[in-house]
């Protein structure tokens, strides 16, 4: 048969398993081996199919078949499609030996079937667990962590997303997560020669507790300590082997749990000695910071702070971040906004801006608010880049909305009318035509007509609307609503039975499952959410006397 023939044959099975229809596969890979018996592509084929197919045992038939052909089938790849071939049952065999306590069977009836542990993520997590069991640790270890980096590529080759990926291999990070902490508590009980070694092992399972055990805790760090110390401060050994950081990170711990167990004469004890500890460090500071707080002293720790960032500059956005924490919960705004104000790496982005200017809005200063924004604006349409379209897209509307809210409407028209020539935004053209009825009535109505009309407005005369005295509610019934920016007036009229129908719709509030929930799976189940009820937007006493004001504008011009 001509070469083409066989060509075409390899096409249509690769169309096959392309489309899961894995029983047409079969049949064209068998095609092909009738032509070329010992095709070594179409037999990989063949068994591909075969197993996606579910059927385990028809593949393990052909790869015994063509046992004696120089074909490795153990592992193979065909057409970026990995195969582990290792059957369900023999993962649910590993896992039930497991949980029937027969762990210490695990590897030898895998070395006995040949099977490596490491052919599936699901069979090395199911092995690790055996190894737990065992108190195989460091094997354990390992063996999670190929199981992490096989379900990763396995799972991302399935089409899954990263969220439920994270999800299915929850089960793995958590197992790490012991296998850490335990890890730590067998290096501390051999008690190791390498002190710096053991130090890092105290620090990093002490993190791992968290404030579990508080009191094992402090025990530990007490081990580290120089002997004839009153204060806690790490031997000369550990002072001059351990770095900089992992130093830091020690004393970091000590004085949180200090604070925690309420001993805080000896957290504040401990503080005044860091800075000779650590003389090029912040963390001192940062930690008599948390002492100051903690005894209601935040004036004295933000004066503190803000002292340090002017003698460690390099180090300074850490702790003005700290300071400007500290001000804001200790309704000091000024110092939080002049705090962020510093770090210049941020001060520009909107998340920053937006937090300095409510924070000023919130000390009294919108000349200062105002600024801000700006500055932020001018910085970002000096800048070249990319990014910075985007950016004038967030900033921009922002700081148009704070003008109007500031009577400022002129500086609020520009800015909206700018982004109207930018970014075309239906928005910011709403804006413009609110805040230019303010203040040039002729311009907002030619902005105005670039707004789509809303349905049912065609037959309103404005004029003679205007001239009316305005329609009185009538006791019991319904008053109209706002139906966008014409200010639409809308007259119900309901009979008892619908009001009455109307009071009981009012009070339901539907839940809706979050669009995830179905794809999240565990041991607790499925997760759904309670979407947030949005509310019906409201007219504006801004916006009502814009409307009024356009009105009187056009009545004086008749």
């Amino acid at each position: 048969m001509p070469s083409h023939a066989i060509e075409d044959l390899f096409t249509s099975l690769s169309i096959h398993i392309k489309r899961s229809e894995y029983e047409q596969a079969v049949k064209v890979a068998d095609q092909v081996l009738a032509i070329a018996p010992a095709d070594e592509d179409a037999i990989r084929c063949k068994v591909v199919a075969l197993v996606k197919d579910d059927k385990i045992d028809d593949a393990l038939s052909v790869i015994h078949s063509f046992h004696k052909l120089p074909i490795d089938l153990g592992f193979h790849k065909v057409s970026l499609i990995e195969l582990h071939f290792i059957s369900t049952a023999e993962v649910n065999f590993v896992a039930g030996l497991v949980s029937t306590g027969k762990s210490s069977q695990v590897q030898g009836a895998l070395e006995s079937r040949r099977i490596k542990p490491t052919s599936s993520f699901e069979l090395a997590f199911n092995t690790a667990c055996s190894f737990i069991e065992n108190c195989n640790y460091a094997d354990a270890e390992q063996l999670l962590l190929a199981a992490k980096g096989i379900g990763h590529e396995t799972l991302r080759d399935e089409g899954f997303v990263d969220e439920d990926i994270e999800t299915e291999l929850a089960p793995i990070a958590v197992q790490l997560a012991y296998m850490s902490n335990r890890s730590y508590v067998d290096i501390i009980k051999r008690n190791l020669a390498d002190e710096p070694s053991l130090a890092v092992a105290v620090n990093n399972l002490i993190a791992l507790k968290g404030y579990k055990d508080i009191s094992d805790s402090l025990g530990k760090l007490d081990q580290l300590k120089e002997k004839d110390s009153q204060t806690f401060q790490l031997s000369q050994t550990l002072d001059a082997k351990l770095s900089q950081k992992h130093k830091e990170a020690i004393y970091a711990n000590s004085v949180l749990l200090l604070l925690h167990t309420n001993k805080i004469d000896q957290a504040r004890q401990l503080c005044t000695t860091l800075p000779s500890l650590l003389p090029e460090s912040v963390v001192p500071t940062l930690l008599q910071a948390v002492v100051l707080v903690r005894e209601n002293k935040a004036a004295k720790a933000e004066e503190l702070l803000g002292q340090c960032a002017e003698k460690f500059p390099e180090n300074s956005k850490l702790v003005l971040l700290v300071r400007a924490q500290i001000a804001a919960s200790a309704n000091h705004p000024h110092v939080a906004a002049e705090s962020l104000s510093r770090i210049t790496d941020i001060q520009h982005f909107p998340a920053t801006v937006a937090t300095i200017v409510a924070l000023k809005e919130r000390a009294g200063d919108n000349d200062g608010a105002a600024a801000v924004l700006d500055s932020a604006i001018k910085w970002w349409s000096n800048l070249k880049t990319e990014n910075n379209s985007k950016q004038l897209s967030i900033l921009m509307p922002e700081a148009a909305s704070f003008k109007l809210r500031h009577g400022q409407e002129e500086d609020a028209s520009r800015l909206y009318e700018e982004i109207v020539k930018k970014h075309k935004s239906i928005d910011a053209l709403v804006g413009l035509v609110t805040t230019l009825a303010r203040v040039d009535v002729e311009k907002a109505e030619s902005y105005e007509k670039q707004l789509k009309p809303l349905p049912g407005l065609k037959a309103v005369d404005v004029d003679n609307l205007e001239k009316t005295s305005g329609a009185k509610p009538m006791e019991g019934k319904t008053h109209g609503r706002h139906c966008g920016y014409a200010g639409r007036i809308e007259e119900k009229r309901q009979g008892k039975e619908d009001k009455e129908e109307e009071t009981k719709r009012s009070s339901y509030r539907p839940k809706r499952k979050d669009k995830r929930a179905a794809q999240i799976l565990g041991s607790q189940g499925a997760v759904t959410k309670q979407d947030k009820q949005e509310a019906a937007p409201a007219t504006s006493k801004s916006n009502q006397s814009a409307i009024k004001s356009a009105a009187a504008k056009r009545k004086s011009r008749k």
